[in-house]
């Protein structure tokens, strides 16, 4: 890399062949891109390194949810996110179709863009859906995190590592030059995908099998918005016979940019040597998928994947942790990966700097893989479960047991027939297409993360039993070690949510006009502590009213309670009413999400 004046003075002789840090990234994926940023805004020495001479060259992970929206707001980064990515508006008419300009099976309204679900969407959470491939998110990532102070390696290498009491010191190739040297570390994140070296390295436990399905994408231009403006989604399922993704005809074109950039995913055997696919055979199917036989492509890349069900079910050795990818391994199914893994380095970040700073007790990183492994083996089982989904459309449609592609035509057409047997598959068409719910609004699954452990302190309520299908909806709730409810509060100039109230560089106490005594006892804990610690009081006359009394019946304690946020917006501890001492009270609780004594 050629060099270059930060403006900062060089820490490191240039003859030394060891560098020092305070945490090293490996990987710039979703994870590793995060963390860095996390990481950076918090002050805390960084370097990410990875192998690669930039960032994703395809557009891999898309769907961007809520939940990692609301880490881009909270980081200062929702509106250059935006700028780039595919609005919430033209994300949701999911098609299935025989090819793009053929005849439509059905659609299905997706990520709450329908009437019946968008409300629920926009009550959650003050951001919506966007679609924004890898290609244009790891950028944003990795340029606001230099911005803040991180050091970013490209065409490096991880090797190997050793850990001791005090740190890691890593080995590393600079792939330019050919030489390796040492980066000495007191923490390591492992965010280097899904064959990571570093969790092999640390011998992670993981449940699940890696390479379950083979599938290619095939990435190109085409201008086919005629087809697509009127029905404007992110995906065109296409069940075509001859088409073969898990052998049963079908194939899948994904808007990259609206409406000339696409790709494909094509299934192959597993089993089978994978296919070589050139210009020519590329354009031929992606012609028969968009059942344009001549329309001009300029085909820009293919590659091969592996759909994997493998998830870790411990993510950190000593001071080595995993993050993304390495610790979680499915398909592309409900959208889940990128998501998820910009929440792992979400959850872990503000840890890390806790630590190092004094703030908190070593024991507080232990809670990583207490809180985040759970949410790793539901989101792999939910991918896997909503991949397997797909056989009750083909079901309906009796695709499964046709074995020639005239028979599939066939059983294709007969949904049109004025005939019991057509009758019956349109029943079960509908039927089918309702269980999709489960992959395309699985509201639940992307917000409803619960945590349990040493970082949260219970008050014996539990998590509250879902009232809807907890896949598919979201219930807000203070329980500690939920995620805090999102509602519209501010004063007759701004509106804010309840979650911008609540900084990633600090811990905040929400209360009520009834509970102003927390400010005085959160100030003296904050002293004591020397831990940021912010107290709002919500209510009218004060700087924050709760505008449209949502706050009030979303909060679930009195108005002199208090809850106890942490830096990642979850539910640390809560107290239902205003206690005699509440300086005392307070001490005890941050003292135990800290891993500290007090005394």
């Amino acid at each position: 890399m050629p060099a270059f004046d930060d403006g900062q003075e060089a820490t490191v002789p240039p003859t030394t062949r060891r560098v020092e840090t305070d945490v090293l990234i490996v990987g710039s994926g979703p994870a590793g891109a995060a963390a860095a940023l996390f990481l950076a805004t918090l002050d805390v020495p960084t370097i990410m390194i990875t192998k690669y001479r930039w960032t994703a060259n395809t557009p891999r992970a898309h769907i961007t949810n809520q939940r990692s929206m609301e880490v881009f707001r909270d980081l200062g980064i929702e509106e250059q996110v935006q700028s780039d990515a595919t609005p919430h508006a033209l994300m949701g008419d999911t098609v299935f179709c025989t090819s793009i300009a053929g005849e439509e099976i059905g659609r299905i309204r997706t990520w709450g863009t329908g009437a019946d679900r968008e409300g629920d969407y926009k009550a959650a959470s003050p951001c919506l859906p966007v679609d924004i491939p890898q290609t244009y998110l790891e950028p944003i990532l990795v340029r606001n995190a230099t911005q803040r102070g991180t050091q970013a390696r490209f065409s490096t290498e991880y090797l190997s590592h050793t850990q001791d009491s005090d740190g890691v010191t890593v080995q590393v190739l600079d792939r330019l030059t050919g030489s390796e040297y040492e980066i000495r570390a007191k923490y390591l994140i492992g965010a280097d995908g899904a064959r990571s070296k570093v969790a092999a390295d640390i011998g992670l436990p993981f449940e699940g099998a890696m390479d379950i399905a083979g599938s290619m994408n095939i990435t190109f231009k085409a201008d086919i918005a005629a087809y697509c403006e009127g029905r404007p989604s992110v995906l065109y399922w296409v069940i075509q016979p001859g088409s073969n993704i898990g052998g049963i005809g079908a194939g899948l074109v994904r808007m990259v940019r609206p409406w000339n950039e696409w790709l494909i995913v094509w299934g192959y055997d597993i089993e089978q040597p994978p296919p070589a696919i050139d210009d020519d055979a590329a354009t031929e199917i992606v012609r028969n998928l968009l059942g344009m036989p001549d329309i001009d492509v300029e085909i820009t890349g293919t590659s091969l994947w592996g759909n994997n069900e493998m998830y870790a079910t411990r993510l950190q050795s000593g001071r080595v942790f995993c993050a993304g990818d390495a610790v979680h391994r499915h398909p592309p199914s409900n959208g889940l990966g990128s998501n998820t893994s910009i929440q792992d380095s979400y959850n872990l970040a503000w840890k890390l700097a806790a630590v190092l700073r004094g703030q908190a007790a070593p024991s507080l990183l232990e809670t990583y893989t207490a809180e985040r492994a759970p949410v790793a083996e539901r989101i792999v089982r939910r991918a896997n479960r909503s991949a397997r989904e797909f056989s009750h459309l083909f079901d309906a449609l009796g695709l499964t047991d046709a074995e020639t592609e005239e028979q599939m035509a066939a059983a294709i057409e007969e949904r049109k027939a004025a005939t019991p047997a057509g009758a019956a598959k349109r029943a079960d068409l509908v039927t089918a297409m309702e269980l999709k719910n489960y992959e395309f609004n699985a509201h639940g699954v992307e917000l409803g993360q619960f945590y349990e452990s040493a970082a949260v302190v219970s008050d014996g309520a539990g998590r509250p039993e879902p009232v809807r299908d907890a896949d598919l909806f979201h219930q807000p709730s203070t329980v500690p070690g939920a995620h805090l409810p999102h509602a519209w509060v501010g004063d007759n100039r701004t509106t804010r949510s309840t979650l911008d109230l609540c900084g990633y560089d600090r811990f905040t106490l929400l209360t009520g006009v009834a509970g102003e005594a927390w400010q005085d006892a959160a100030a003296k804990v904050a002293a004591e502590f020397g831990v940021p610690l912010d107290c709002v009081v919500i209510g009218p006359g004060r700087d924050v009213t709760d505008l449209y009394y949502d706050w009030a019946r979303l909060r679930e304690v009195e108005e002199s309670g208090a809850l106890l946020v942490r830096p990642d917006k979850h539910v640390a501890w809560r107290a239902h009413s205003l206690p005699a001492d509440p300086q005392e009270t307070l001490e005890a609780a941050l003292a135990t999400v800290l891993g500290r004594t007090t005394g």
